[in-house]
Parts: C-alpha cells; structure tokens; sequence
C-alpha cells in the first residue's frame, strides 16, 4: 500500500468509524458488535498473513508490541461502542481529535519528554473550553449523558497511552503482523467482555443497518484501518498524521447531519471550531515565529 493511498484511507475510515460504531450498536450489544467487528478483521487478516506469506514473531519484544497495541484497541474501541448509546457519531469524533493533546501529557510523564510550552498549554485549554460549549448544549450532569462523556474520554487515554507506550517498543516488523499480533491479544479480551457484560445472543432482532456497519468496521474500520495507519506511522512524520485528526472531526460531523439526522447547532459549531483552534495551535502554533521572522527578513 502506498503512503499517499494510506493516507487517504486513514482520514476516510476515521471519519466513518464513529457514525459505524453508532450504527451498528443500534440493533446490537455493543459488546457483541465490537466483538463481531474484532473477530472478521482477525479472521481475515490471518487469511492475509497466509497467503503473503509474511511472518508475525512471538518473542518477548513483540508480544510487549501487541500488548501494547492491543492497550488501545481494547480499551479504546470498547469505550467508544459503550459510548455510543449516549453520544452523537460527530461528537466522538470531536473528543477523539484531542488523543494527540493527551498523548502529549503522557509522553512527557512517560518517555520523559520535554515540558510543554505555554502556547501549547494555551492550546489545550482553548480545545477543553470548546468542548465544554459542545457538551452543556447536549445535556446536563444530570442526564445520562454524562455516562456517554466519561466513556469517551477513557476512549481516548487508553488510545493515546497505547501510543505512547508503542513508541517506548524499539521494533520494525511488518504494520500487518503489528496488526495481526495486536488483534491476537485484544480480542479473548472483548469475548471475556461480552461475556461478563451480556452473553446474549439474540440474532432474531438484529437490523441490517447494523449487520453491514459491523462489516464494514471489520473490514475496513479494524483490518484496513490499522494496517493504512501504521503505515502512515512508519512513512510520514509526526505532524503530518496529525493533521488527519483536524480533518475528520469535520467530516464526521457532516456525515452524522446528512446520513444520521444528527443536529448540528450554534453552540455545536461554536464548540467544534473551538476545539479545532485549540488543536491547530497545539500542532502549528511553533511555526509562527519563524513565519513572522521571514515576514521582517524580506
């Protein structure tokens, strides 16, 4: 797969993913969808790994990879499908644009990165402040809206821990043995989850709209979707994949409006914009020195 193609399927499947999610919890558990969603992408991912013949190690090194791999996948797509009972596809997709911000919180208590400038800090309260606006004009404290905000937010520090302890793992192996290996640990996880959780099987309620959303997130949103991604990791720096998480919180929103009747109001749009200020400050606002430099030089 080429970096550019790679690239293009990142942005696409993430922006897609959330109103997938929402869609296909609507008719089945949540814990059974993202189960069901787990198992096709491992099925066929292992078909993959066969016929190309590419090999997956299982020495200590990688199998502290997959963990860590798995850390998101698990913790990340399970809180996102219970969340989705709750929230709007557009609004996970917002929350979600903050994993680099968190991921940078983590970086610097775990890999011991350097502090975080002030600008950087005003970043992240202007995105925080933003999403405040987008959840008060969504529901209360009160309402069980609130449930929905504390899964997403676990979402994400799972997401964004899983990364950062990714990069702390010095190996290159193929992205799909990555995501093959990674699947391998997540998915007993989401089993046992069910399990505990649910354990029904009620096939007889099952709607198609949500039959084909747990296809598609398989497919596309699981196996494809995290191959195109490590892809992109391995091939394209920091800040460019980055950019991916301004981009699809604004197709999600669309999409959600024009496929999902989801509202999209003042304080929404206030809130969002908000938000991707914040984030476009946190990733681009060291460069604005330099641009007023060349601005005096010439």
């Amino acid at each position: 797969m080429s970096v550019s193609i790679a690239y293009l399927a990142v942005l696409l499947i993430w922006s897609t993913t959330p109103l997938g999610i929402v869609w296909s919890s609507e008719s089945i558990n949540p814990t059974l969808a993202v189960l069901l969603r787990m198992l096709i992408a491992l099925v066929l991912g292992t078909l993959v790994i066969k016929v190309r013949r590419i090999n997956i190690p299982w020495h200590k090194q990688a199998l502290k990879l997959y963990s860590f791999s798995a850390l998101g996948i698990f913790g990340g797509m399970l809180c996102s499908y219970l969340s989705a009972a709750y929230l709007s596809s557009g609004i996970i997709s917002l929350v979600f644009g903050l994993s680099p911000v968190i991921s940078a919180l983590l970086a610097k208590k775990i890999l011991a990165e350097p502090n975080i400038s002030g600008m950087r800090k005003f970043s992240m309260a202007i995105s925080l402040f933003g999403l405040a606006v987008v959840c008060s004009d969504n529901f209360t404290l009160a309402d069980d809206g609130i449930y929905g905000v504390i899964f997403i937010l676990m979402a994400v520090f799972f997401f964004s821990l899983s990364g950062v302890l990714v990069k702390s793992v010095s190996l290159a192996i193929h992205p799909l043995a990555t995501t093959i290996g990674a699947l391998s640990v997540a998915t007993p996880l989401f089993l046992l989850s069910w399990l505990l959780l649910d354990g029904t099987l009620p096939i007889d309620t099952w709607q198609a709209k949500s039959l084909w959303a747990t296809l598609y997130l398989g497919v596309f949103g699981s196996l494809i979707g995290f191959y195109a991604y490590f892809t992109v990791l391995q091939k394209l720096s920091a800040s460019n994949v980055t950019l991916i998480t301004l981009i699809t919180p604004v197709i999600a929103l669309t999409l959600g409006a024009v496929l999902n009747g989801e509202v999209i109001n003042n304080k929404l749009i206030v809130g969002a914009f908000m938000v991707l200020l914040g984030l476009s400050i946190y990733h681009f606002g060291h460069l604005l020195p330099r641009f007023k430099k060349k601005r005096v030089r010439s």
